[in-house]
């Protein structure tokens, strides 16, 4: 049996793009089932020089499959190839 995925949008306060990503994402948990974490980047340091430059950052299941930008579409593709 197959879990759920785990979707983390890494994102910071401020930033219209994380705005746009979070938009998808709320929009594609309509079609797609995951659990969805949202992290500020900007509570933890080793975060922030991680991503610092590529908020929004998407990873499923622990890895990275976007950054700047989502399309629900991409989203669920990706969702269902690993799942």
């Amino acid at each position: 049996m197959v879990g759920i995925p785990k979707v983390t949008l890494y994102t910071r306060k401020g930033c219209c793009l994380c705005e746009d990503a979070k938009r998808v994402l709320e929009s594609a948990r309509k079609r797609a089932r995951f659990d969805l974490d949202e992290v500020d980047i900007d509570g933890d340091a080793g975060l922030a020089r991680l991503y610092n430059d590529e908020v929004p950052v998407i990873a499923i299941n622990g890895s990275k499959a976007f950054k700047y930008r989502v399309t629900e579409q991409e989203l669920l593709k990706k969702l269902a190839a690993r799942g």
